[in-house]
């Protein structure tokens, strides 16, 4: 069950509510007026799930890139590379 909180309760209770994020992992939904407003969210939690975002990201891509079928074996990716770079 979501943990959502008024607006007021973030301005009055802000320590409580970030050691409620830290403790459970889980963010609190802030409303204004009755309506959802914002999301309160620990650093880490955060960075975590954009984390999974990147990996979801990249693993569409090699989708994509795997269904387009096969690339340039690698020999032949390195030859050409070096004569980039080398002139």
């Amino acid at each position: 069950m979501p943990n959502i909180k008024p607006i007021s309760e973030l301005r009055n209770n802000a320590n409580e509510i970030s050691d409620y994020c830290h403790q459970f992992q889980e963010p609190v939904f802030i409303t204004k007026n009755g309506t959802g407003d914002m999301v309160v969210l620990s650093i880490e939690e955060y960075e975590k799930q954009q984390a999974i975002i990147s990996l979801f990201e990249k693993l569409a891509i090699a989708e994509i890139e795997a269904e387009a079928g096969p690339g340039a074996d690698f020999e032949s990716f390195a030859k050409e590379l070096r004569g980039t770079i080398n002139g």
